[in-house]
C-alpha cells in the first residue's frame, strides 16, 4: 500500500503592483502630489492606490512628518525592496528587448570623480559620442550589488570577485602623505618627523594611513593631534589650506602636485590593485560600455 502525505503550501498573495509602484514613488518623493506628477495620475488616484496597499498588509504605511509622508519602519524597508525590484524589471525589460542603453549612471569615489575624472570629462564625452554618463560621485563606494539604481561604480584598491559582476582594472596607482610646501619645509627626511603635524583622516577609508606605513615599512607615527573628516574629499581640501598632512591617492591629486599646491615629502609607493570599472556581467558586453571601458583605459595609460 502506498501512503501519500499532502502539505498545505501557503503562498503569500502579492500585492498590486500599480499600487506598489505609487507607494515606492511617494516614498521617494515624501509628497502625494509629486508622486501622481511622476506617475502622470491624478492625487487621488495615488491614495487610492496607497490605501489598497494598506489594506492588503492590513496597517498603515505612513506617518506625517511636517509636510512630508515618512515611511514606517517596516514600510520603508519595503520601499527599498520594491525599487531595486523595479530596477531589476526595467534592466531585465531593455534585455529582452535587446535594448542598449544610452546612458549609464556611473558611481565614483568624491576625491577622484573631482580630481581625476572631471579634469577629463570633456575627452570623455568627446569620445563617447551620443553615450551619456552620469556621474554620481560617493561618499563610500560599496559593492555595486548594493546600489540597484546605479550601471557601474569605479572602485579603488584591491577588488574581489563577486558573482555578477565584471571588473576591469583600468589604471593602477600609488600613495603617500601629503601637505603643503610650507609644512613640507619643517620636516626631516625621517617620516617620524610627521608626528608634530596634524594628521587628517577620512572615515570614508579609515585604515588608510596603517596600510601605508605597512605597505612602506615605515614605523607608524603617534601624531600630535588628529582631525577627522567625513570623506576623502574633505581631508584632501584641508591638506590643502595647510592645517596638516593627508594621506592621498597620487591619481587623486595629481594636478595639485603639478601645481605646487600640495607636496609629497616622502614620496609615493604603488599600490598595483588601483582603480577598477565595475558593472554586471551582461552589461559588459554592450557597446555603451565597451566604449566607456576603451576611455578609461587609454586614459589611465596616459597617467
Amino acid at each position: 500500500m502506498i501512503h501519500c502525505d499532502f502539505v498545505n503550501v501557503v503562498i503569500m498573495r502579492l500585492p498590486p503592483l500599480n499600487a506598489v509602484r505609487a507607494f515606492e514613488a511617494v516614498c521617494r518623493h515624501g509628497s502625494i502630489l509629486k508622486a501622481a506628477e511622476e506617475l502622470s495620475v491624478v492625487r487621488g488616484a495615488v491614495r487610492q492606490q496607497i490605501s489598497t496597499l494598506e489594506n492588503h498588509f492590513g496597517f498603515r504605511l505612513f506617518t506625517r512628518g511636517g509636510r512630508r509622508l515618512v515611511p514606517t519602519l517596516q514600510a520603508s524597508a519595503f520601499a527599498e525592496a520594491a525599487s531595486a525590484a523595479f530596477d531589476i524589471l526595467q534592466r531585465a525589460a531593455s534585455e529582452l528587448e535587446g535594448v542598449a542603453p544610452g546612458r549609464i549612471r556611473l558611481g565614483v569615489p568624491s576625491a577622484f570623480a573631482v580630481w581625476w575624472l572631471m579634469p577629463r570629462v570633456a575627452n570623455m564625452q568627446a569620445s563617447l559620442g551620443d553615450i551619456a554618463v552620469d556621474i554620481v560621485p560617493m561618499t563610500v563606494v560599496e559593492p555595486l550589488q548594493m546600489h540597484p539604481e546605479l550601471d557601474a561604480v569605479i572602485k579603488g584598491g584591491e577588488y574581489r570577485p563577486a558573482a555578477g559582476i565584471a571588473a576591469l582594472r583600468f589604471m593602477e596607482d600609488e600613495f603617500g602623505p601629503v601637505t603643503t610646501p610650507a609644512l613640507a619645509k619643517a620636516l626631516s627626511p625621517d617620516p617620524a618627523a610627521m608626528a608634530a603635524l596634524t594628521v587628517l583622516i577620512s572615515r570614508s577609508v579609515p585604515k588608510l594611513w596603517d596600510e601605508w606605513f605597512a605597505e612602506s615599512g615605515t614605523t607608524p607615527v603617534a601624531f600630535s593631534r588628529r582631525q577627522e573628516f567625513e570623506d576623502l574629499l574633505l581631508a584632501l581640501g584641508a591638506a590643502r589650506s595647510g592645517p596638516g598632512i593627508a594621506l592621498a591617492p597620487r591619481a587623486s591629486i595629481e594636478d595639485d602636485l603639478e601645481r605646487g599646491h600640495l607636496v609629497a615629502p616622502y614620496g609615493f609607493i604603488s599600490r598595483p590593485a588601483g582603480y577598477s570599472l565595475c558593472c554586471r556581467t551582461p552589461d559588459a558586453k554592450r557597446p555603451a560600455f565597451a566604449a566607456l571601458s576603451g576611455w578609461l583605459l587609454r586614459s589611465g595609460a596616459s597617467v
